[in-house]
C-alpha cells in the first residue's frame, strides 16, 4: 500500500503544470540577501555598480532567491538522473571498491536508503559547484566596479580610447549615462569565465 500511495503522489508531482512550480522559500531569500550585501560590497564604486545593475536591494533579493531555487531544483534533478544511472550501472561495483550501489550509498540495515542518500549527497554537491561559481561572479563583479573607477577617474583614459571620454566609450543611451554600468557588466564578463564552458 506504501508503494502505492507512493506512486500516486510522484504522478501528482509530475502532473502539476510548469507555471506552478513553488516560489523561493525562506531558505533561498535568505542566501539572496547574503550574496547581495556581498555584491553590492563596502566600497562607492561597488555601490554604484550594484545600483546599475539591480536598482535596489530588493530586486537583487527577488533575482537571486529565483535563482537560488532554481539552482537547488536544477541540482536535486540531476543528482537523480545521475544516481538512476549509477544503480542501473552493471559494472557500478567495479568501480566502487567492489560494493553495489546499495551497499555504496545505504545506511540502514538493508541499504534500502541508498538512492536517496546518493541523490543528497549528489545534490549538495552539484549545489556546492553552484554556489562556488556564484561567489566567483560576485568578486569578477567587485573587480570590475573597482577596475571602472580607477579607468573613469583617470585623467589621461582618453590618449588610450581614440580620443574618447569614459562616457563615449562605454555610454549606449542618448545621454552616456549608462558608461558605468556598461564598464562594469562588459569588464565582469570579461574576467569571469564560466567553468561549464568549454
Amino acid at each position: 500500500m506504501k508503494t502505492f500511495s507512493t506512486a500516486m503522489v510522484l504522478a501528482a508531482v509530475l502532473l502539476v503544470p510548469a507555471g506552478a512550480v513553488a516560489k523561493p522559500d525562506a531558505t533561498d531569500k535568505r542566501v539572496a540577501i547574503a550574496q547581495c550585501k556581498a555584491e553590492r560590497g563596502k566600497t562607492k564604486a561597488t555601490h554604484q555598480a550594484f545600483k546599475a545593475k539591480y536598482h535596489s536591494f530588493s530586486r537583487c533579493i527577488r533575482q537571486n532567491a529565483a535563482e537560488e531555487h532554481a539552482e537547488q531544483r536544477a541540482a536535486r534533478q540531476n543528482a537523480a538522473k545521475q544516481c538512476k544511472a549509477e544503480r542501473s550501472d552493471p559494472d557500478f561495483a567495479s568501480t566502487h571498491d567492489g560494493k553495489t550501489f546499495e551497499e555504496f550509498y545505504g545506511t540502514n540495515k538493508n541499504g534500502r536508503n541508498a538512492y536517496g542518500k546518493c541523490v543528497s549527497g549528489n545534490a549538495r554537491e552539484l549545489k556546492a559547484a553552484e554556489d562556488a561559481q556564484d561567489a566567483q561572479e560576485v568578486q569578477a563583479f567587485k573587480n570590475a566596479a573597482k577596475e571602472c573607477a580607477a579607468e573613469r577617474s583617470d585623467e589621461n583614459f582618453a590618449a588610450g580610447h581614440d580620443g574618447k571620454t569614459f562616457e563615449q566609450f562605454y555610454g549606449t543611451n542618448k545621454n552616456k549615462r549608462n558608461a558605468f554600468g556598461k564598464c562594469v557588466s562588459s569588464k565582469s564578463q570579461e574576467s569571469y569565465t564560466d567553468p561549464m564552458d568549454p
